[in-house]
């Protein structure tokens, strides 16, 4: 079930009448209601994998109790340890295996020895494990730091690990902020809903009219590199940027909004990256839960930038090769990382990497100084650049995608034989770019305008084009689910 889908909200609207319609003052059974209907939402997909999801409430809700209780450093370190290496384990089985054995495969090949591929298996990569076994561990992490206390009520616990609107694709949430939600009774709140239901339609414009219009023509020029002059092979990876941001912070925009239809706050996921003025700064910005996760539960344990320069670089390293990887099972997106790493260092180095963290492009006019434009359009370009890694089937392909760049830089007009006609994309995504900085403030209010004939003129515009862009043959899943 993903959210772009009639079944899903068809769904969607019978767990929020039965929440608040008949369980409204029933804490207990609307955790109830929230666990069966994550696993009917989860299960939808494939209810084979539901027993992961199980197991991994249960090891990690057990072990969280056996850190709390022990007194000795040591045996604490083994428990946590035992959640490290379960989470781990059903990661890299599922997700790495096949990696980690054609690789071996590889090097001997390239040393002259020739391996008959029998160690492979047909894993098939479970929708969402990376993130709530992210979600699990930072549970047992949390209270081995002893910034939490770990919870005896096992319903709310597996309510927080498979909390239907971010299981998939996140946000990636601590137990502070959304365990203490699902614990603590919740009350109706028509303003809150309201503005679930804004984030929502917001997410879905992002996901229908930017994201999906764009997919074809990315999908086109990044399979068919080879054949096209650089001028459409850049316009191809710079629409990729656009597509992914709209459909991964889409899907955020839908999570958060579908949470709080539930009284329940998600943390920001994605706060206008594309307006970043340098890279630290766009981390800051871009999938912030990651982000923070990474920055916590290994930067930091690490020794973060509180040691010296050589050893904060290295922490850095570390953490964008992490992610990387993270991201899936393909030397491109180690490449990926190892780029973001190489042009991070230097902002770090400079001193620079916090400077932007309270603040947006235009902070105090209505326009953005012909620095911060300079600055904003650098940054893009640079991480739009390393997207030709992290779109790429392979590593080949990557260096073959940029090679056709530097050695065919040429213009031509007609860019897509397909029969796209670019200048309605162009228009498509000025107004869109506009339309975000002008809400650059605020990325929970999308519609945040004190005229109400201005919001419901909005709110027209947007489903117009949702109405117009929509494609019922086209497929509708989210880039992230592939994580």
């Amino acid at each position: 079930m993903i959210f772009n889908s009639i079944e899903f909200f068809v769904f969607l609207f019978l767990v929020y009448v039965l929440y608040w319609g008949i369980l409204k003052k029933k804490h207990t059974a609307q955790n109830i209601l929230l666990l069966v209907a994550s696993y009917i939402f989860y299960g939808w997909w494939d209810w084979r994998f539901l027993s992961l999801i199980l197991l991994s409430t249960m090891v990690d809700y057990f072990v969280g109790m056996q850190i709390d209780k022990q007194s000795s450093h040591f045996k604490r370190k083994q428990w946590l340890w035992v959640s490290v290496l379960f989470n781990v384990g059903l990661l890299g089985f599922f997700k790495y295996y096949n990696f980690f054995v054609e690789s071996w495969i590889e090097m001997f090949e390239v040393m002259g020895y020739s391996i008959k591929s029998t160690w492979t298996l047909k894993v098939i990569l479970p929708v969402g494990i990376s993130f709530y076994t992210f979600q699990t561990m930072s549970y047992s992490f949390d209270i081995y730091y002893k910034k939490l206390k770990p919870t005896k009520d096992f319903l709310s616990f597996a309510a927080f690990v498979s909390f239907f609107p971010q299981l998939v694709a996140g946000p990636i949430e601590r137990a502070s902020n959304l365990l203490s939600q699902i614990t603590n009774k919740r009350t109706f709140s028509y303003n809150q809903s309201v503005s679930g239901l804004k984030l929502i339609l917001w997410g879905l414009f992002k996901k229908i009219v930017i994201a999906d219009a764009l997919a074809p023509i990315v999908d086109d020029v990044f399979a068919n590199y080879s054949t096209y002059p650089a001028s459409s092979l850049i316009l191809g990876v710079v629409l990729f940027s656009f597509q992914v941001y709209g459909d991964f912070s889409g899907y955020s925009d839908i999570a958060i909004g579908t949470a709080k239809l539930f009284g329940i706050e998600l943390m920001s996921n994605f706060k206008f990256p594309n307006f970043s003025r340098n890279v630290a700064e766009y981390w800051q910005r871009w999938h912030v839960s990651l982000s923070t996760w990474f920055r916590h539960y290994i930067y930091i344990p690490l020794g973060g930038s509180r040691v010296s320069k050589l050893k904060s670089v290295r922490n850095i390293i570390i953490i964008f090769l992490v992610s990387g990887f993270w991201h899936g099972a393909n030397w491109t997106f180690i490449f990926w990382g190892a780029f973001h790493a190489v042009a991070f260092i230097p902002v770090f180095l400079l001193g620079r990497n916090t400077i932007y963290k309270n603040t947006v492009v235009g902070e105090h006019s209505i326009f953005p100084s012909f620095l911060e434009i300079g600055q904003v359009l650098l940054t893009f370009a640079i991480v739009t650049f390393s997207r030709i890694f992290f779109r790429s089937e392979s590593i080949t392909d990557a260096f073959g995608f940029i090679r056709r760049i530097f050695e065919n830089f040429s213009y031509s007009e007609y860019l897509h034989p397909m029969g796209y006609r670019m200048i309605d994309y162009y228009v498509l995504i000025v107004l869109f770019v506009i339309y975000e900085y002008i809400i650059r403030k605020d990325e929970r209010s999308p519609f945040k305008f004190k005229s109400k004939y201005i919001r419901f003129l909005a709110y027209a515009v947007v489903i117009f084009f949702m109405l117009l862009f929509y494609d019922s043959g086209f497929d509708r899943s989210f880039i992230y689910f592939q994580f």
